[in-house]
């Protein structure tokens, strides 16, 4: 089933971060080709602390054939391996962010794992990359394709094209 996650990193060496980060999603048990990569962007952190550095943000999609909770752990053991904490605070800076966004059609809505993500249509700094590779993408429990929801979203600051390949 096609699932994707959003990757953002506003800590360190920010691309490598987000090329290790996505060389570990590939390399996982379940991971199935073809992988398909956004551009990355760099955006302004939202809701982080004062003074926090700009977001490089991009989002992938591959075929995973599993339960999504046994990804979700995974993606957070991708996300400890860069020295992210279990209990770590929302909305801080990271070396490394790594979001579940959806998996095909499916709903799930409890107190670990909701998908698609509840804040997806919100962000732009998702949905830009996002549209990159989905633009006419539905989700579940929306009525409207990615690049819809992309040209309606709030903007939250500049949203720079920062690299294609990657």
């Amino acid at each position: 089933m096609r699932t994707a996650v959003a990757l953002g990193s506003n800590i360190g060496d920010r691309l490598e971060n987000l090329r290790t980060a996505r060389k570990s999603i590939l390399d996982l048990a379940n991971v199935k080709a073809p992988l398909l990569s956004s551009a990355v962007y760099e955006t302004e952190p939202v809701s982080c602390e004062p003074g926090a550095g700009k977001f490089l943000n991009a989002v992938v999609e591959f075929g995973y054939a599993d339960d999504p909770a046994r990804l979700l752990e995974q993606l957070i053991g991708i996300e400890e391996v860069f020295g992210r904490k279990r209990d770590h605070p929302q909305n801080v800076s990271r070396m490394i962010d790594v979001d579940l966004l959806y998996r095909g059609e499916q709903r799930i809505n409890d107190k670990r794992l909701q998908l698609p993500h509840p804040r997806l249509h919100l962000r732009e700094f998702v949905l830009r990359p996002l549209a990159d590779i989905r633009p006419e993408l539905m989700l579940p429990g929306q009525n409207k394709a990615i690049r819809e929801l992309l040209a309606e979203v709030e903007h939250t600051g500049e949203v720079i094209r920062f690299a294609e390949q990657w």
